[in-house]
């Protein structure tokens, strides 16, 4: 069976082996008609909010949340939109922070692809640095009862918009909503005691899930500890088109994206699969392996034990770079040392999250990667390196025989397959 799977910016068509091949993907919406009469009937007819026109006074200063550069809004599209219904207020009354939470900061460059050029040189945009105290401020504190601090700017603005999308997230449950302001625009200290290895561990801390979600409810209570009064949140099809609006109160329009998200992303499954293929969505959510745990997750969530999990991310950002993920996966023997480490009594450190959903992924099946990475690192990092994916499935199949069942996610995370 020919596929096309989502992989940087061009994706990838491979020919899948065997007699038994499912393609599970997320029914397919198409874009809005018009995007922006939508975004205009949705902003001034919000969801438990007051329009957005009426938020805003004319002398308030007003910071706009957007996503990093690791997540696929349209923001160049939306921002233009969002801050011509703001009305007149002159572009010094206004900054936009981009929510990195602990990941890198985004070039120049990146972000005046991210906001549109035009925005980026008419209004002030900033990276959030959770790591620099001299850029927060407290907000209070957190679940945990330990202090929150937030972007300075964040704090200290009069008004509060945040910016995002929705679709299912291998630990919130969803993505969105309160999210993009926790851990978006937190401080590192609070990123770490949000991603401890009790939450990431805990079964309710998984795709599709919102009540009764640790993870959640603490980006619930977090997020508001200061005022949010206003969010954008939409859904995508894979060509980034915007199949739905959901504006206003944050609760209440996240519910209802969350809502739709899971009618179009979540697949029942009557079996575990031996084999599956799967993606990290392309650009730019494949730009990195750190990232592209989600694509592993979601084919975890039906792999058999002790099956096969082949992974199309291009990982033109390494692992990346920055940050601890990379030595914490190299540095260990195996994911059950790994993983041992990370569940130590006191044991804290930047990005063991990730590091704790690999190992507990690599600990259940095996881990193949067709990527830019070099095959020297891939090793050192548990996997094993793919140079032909479909020669990858049928030497699966030769050991298994023809008649395995094989599973193909070419969009990844944008759908979540789980046992009926």
């Amino acid at each position: 069976m020919k596929v096309q799977l989502e992989y940087g910016q061009d994706g990838l068509a491979v020919e899948i082996p065997g007699r038994h091949v499912s393609v599970l993907a997320p029914r397919f919406v198409p874009g809005l008609p018009d995007e922006y009469a939508a975004f205009l009937d949705a902003v001034r007819r919000p969801l438990g909010a007051k329009p957005l026109r009426e938020v805003v006074r004319g002398s308030e200063r007003v910071a706009v949340v957007i996503p990093d550069g690791t997540r696929a809004l349209p923001t160049e599209r939306l921002l233009p939109w969002v801050l011509a219904e703001l009305g007149d207020l002159p572009p010094a009354q206004i900054m936009i922070i981009n929510g990195t939470g602990s990941h890198r900061a985004n070039t120049p460059a990146e972000l005046g692809r991210m906001v549109g050029r035009e925005v980026f040189e008419r209004y002030r945009v900033i990276n959030h640095d959770a790591h620099d105290p001299a850029t927060l401020a407290p907000a209070g504190r957190g679940e945990d009862g330990f202090p929150v601090s937030f972007n300075r700017a964040y704090v200290e603005a009069d008004r509060r918009i945040v910016l995002g999308f929705i679709e299912p997230h291998l630990m919130a449950g969803f993505s969105g909503g309160a999210k993009g302001i926790f851990p978006a625009v937190a401080d590192i200290g609070s990123i770490m005691r949000y991603h401890n290895a009790a939450m990431i561990a805990h079964p309710r801390s998984t795709w599709g899930v919102l009540e009764g979600n640790p993870t959640q409810a603490r980006i619930r209570h977090d997020s508001a500890l200061l005022p949010l009064d206003f969010c954008i949140n939409v859904t995508l099809n894979r060509a980034r088109a915007i199949t739905g609006f959901f504006c206003g109160d944050v609760r209440t329009a996240h519910a209802a994206g969350c809502a739709a998200s899971k009618r179009t992303a979540m697949i029942a499954c009557a079996q575990p699969f031996p084999i599956i293929v799967t993606t990290n969505s392309g650009a730019p959510l494949d730009q990195n392996l750190y990232q592209s745990v989600k694509g592993m997750s979601a084919a975890a969530q039906v792999v058999a034990e002790g099956g096969c999990i082949i992974t199309a991310a291009r990982c033109e950002d390494g692992f990346p770079a920055h940050g601890n993920f990379r030595r914490l996966l190299i540095e260990h023997a195996s994911p059950e040392a790994l993983l041992a480490t990370l569940l130590a009594p006191g044991f804290s450190i930047f990005d063991q999250w990730q590091a704790q959903v690999f190992a507990m992924i690599r600990i259940k099946a095996r881990l193949a990667l067709y990527s830019e990475l070099p095959a020297a690192e891939a090793r050192q990092a548990h996997l094993e390196p793919v140079a032909d994916i479909a020669a990858a499935v049928q030497s699966e199949l030769d050991r298994l025989g023809n008649d395995t069942p094989v599973a193909v996610l070419p969009e990844g995370p944008m759908v979540i397959p789980y046992l009926a």
